[in-house]
C-alpha cells in the first residue's frame, strides 16, 4: 500500500502552503485576529483557486476530489491560521452533498463551491445550536439534531453573534425551528466534518510545534541552547509525537471518507477526539517552552493556542467523542468515579 500523496495532493499541499504564507504573515494574522476581521480579498483568490468546492461534484460546480485533499487543505489553514470563513462554508458544503435532498444539493451546492453563497453548520442541542461559526455571515445554516437535521436561511433563523476565546474566526448562537429537513439521520455527513476540523487541530498544533523548536534553539541559558535541556528537549519531543499521532489520524480519516466509508464513523470520532487533545496539549507544552515571553499579549502563540482550545469543543469534544468511540466499539462509556 502507498501511504504517499498522489501528485495532485502534493501540487495542492505545496500551493496551498506558499500562498497561505504569502498572504498570511504574522503580522497579517496578528492585524486581522485583533480586528476581528477576515480577508475577503484572500478568501476571494482561494475561490478563484477552487478550494471551496475541492470535494464538491463536478455537475454542482466543485473539482470533484475527496476529502483527502480537504484535510490537507484544513491541515494548511491551520497551520497560517488563516482567518477566512472556510471552515465553515466546507462543513456546510459536506453536510448538504453528503446528508442533503437532491433539491437541497441543486439549491445551494454550486454558490458553496464557487464561494458566492456561504453556508456554516451548528449542532442542536437544549434548543438551540451554541457554537457555529460564521453564522452572522452565513446564507445557509444546516442544523443537525440527535435524529437527523435540517436547513434554514440565515434569514429564518434567530443569530446571535457571541465572543469566544479565539478571535481569528467569528461564531454565533444559533436558533431555529423547522426548515427543510435533510436526509434520514444525516448519514456520515457530521463525521466529515469532525475529520475537517481534526486537520485544522493537526496544522495548529505543527506550527505551535515549531515555535517551540525554534525558540529552544535560539533562546540561551547559562551559555547553552535551552533545548540542550532534557526538561525541553522532551517536551519537544512529546509534541512531535503528537502531532504525527494527530496527522495520522486525521488522515486516515479522511481516507475512510473516501474509499470505506463504512469505518469513518470510528475513525472520524478517534481523529477528533485526539487531535483535540493533542491540540491544546501541544499549544500549551509550546507556552511552557517559550517562558515568560509566551505568555504574552505581543507573542503570537496565544492565538494558536486559543484556536486549538475553541476546536476542541467545536462539533464535539474529546470527551464527548471518546463516549462515541466506546459507544461504537460496543463498550460502555467509562464514568468518573464518585468523589
Amino acid at each position: 500500500m502507498n501511504f504517499d500523496f498522489t501528485d495532485d495532493q502534493q501540487a495542492i499541499k505545496r500551493t496551498a502552503k506558499e500562498f497561505l504564507a504569502d498572504r498570511f504573515a504574522p503580522e497579517r494574522m496578528r492585524e486581522l485576529a485583533e480586528a476581528r476581521a477576515y480577508d475577503e480579498q484572500a478568501w476571494s483568490e482561494m475561490c478563484e483557486l477552487g478550494w471551496p468546492g475541492i470535494f464538491i461534484d463536478e455537475n454542482h460546480g466543485g473539482q470533484g476530489l475527496g476529502v483527502v485533499e480537504l484535510v490537507i487543505l484544513m491541515e494548511e489553514l491551520g497551520y497560517a491560521l488563516a482567518p477566512v470563513p472556510f471552515l465553515s462554508n466546507a462543513a456546510a458544503g459536506l453536510a448538504l452533498q453528503f446528508a442533503g435532498t437532491p433539491e437541497l444539493r441543486e439549491r445551494w451546492l454550486p454558490g458553496i463551491a464557487s464561494g458566492e453563497t456561504r453556508g456554516t453548520v451548528g449542532l442542536l442541542s437544549n434548543g438551540e445550536a451554541r457554537l457555529v461559526p460564521d453564522a452572522d455571515g452565513a446564507d445557509v445554516i444546516v442544523i443537525f439534531t440527535r435524529a437527523g437535521g435540517f436547513v434554514v436561511e440565515r434569514s429564518a433563523a434567530d443569530v446571535e453573534p457571541i465572543e469566544t476565546m479565539d478571535s481569528t474566526r467569528r461564531f454565533a448562537r444559533v436558533r431555529a425551528a423547522g426548515g427543510d429537513p435533510l436526509i434520514g439521520d444525516g448519514g456520515d455527513a457530521p463525521y466529515r466534518i469532525a475529520t475537517s476540523v481534526a486537520a485544522e487541530l493537526t496544522g495548529v498544533g505543527q506550527r505551535a510545534m515549531e515555535m517551540a523548536v525554534a525558540y529552544a534553539r535560539d533562546r540561551k541559558q547559562f551559555g547553552r541552547p535551552i533545548g540542550s535541556y532534557q526538561a525541553v528537549s522532551h517536551r519537544c519531543a512529546q509534541m512531535l509525537l503528537e502531532v504525527e499521532g494527530a496527522r495520522s489520524a486525521s488522515y486516515y480519516a479522511g481516507w475512510c471518507a473516501d474509499a470505506e466509508p463504512d469505518t469513518l464513523p470510528l475513525a472520524a470520532s478517534m481523529a477528533k477526539a485526539y487531535a483535540s487533545d493533542a491540540g491544546w496539549r501541544v499549544t500549551a507544552s509550546s507556552l511552557q517552552v517559550h517562558g515568560g515571553i509566551g505568555f504574552t499579549w505581543e507573542h503570537d502563540l496565544h492565538f494558536f493556542l486559543k484556536r486549538a482550545k475553541v476546536d476542541g469543543l467545536l462539533y464535539g469534544s474529546a470527551g464527548e467523542l471518546r463516549d462515541h468511540v466506546a459507544e461504537l466499539s460496543g463498550l460502555e462509556a467509562v464514568q468518573p468515579a464518585p468523589a
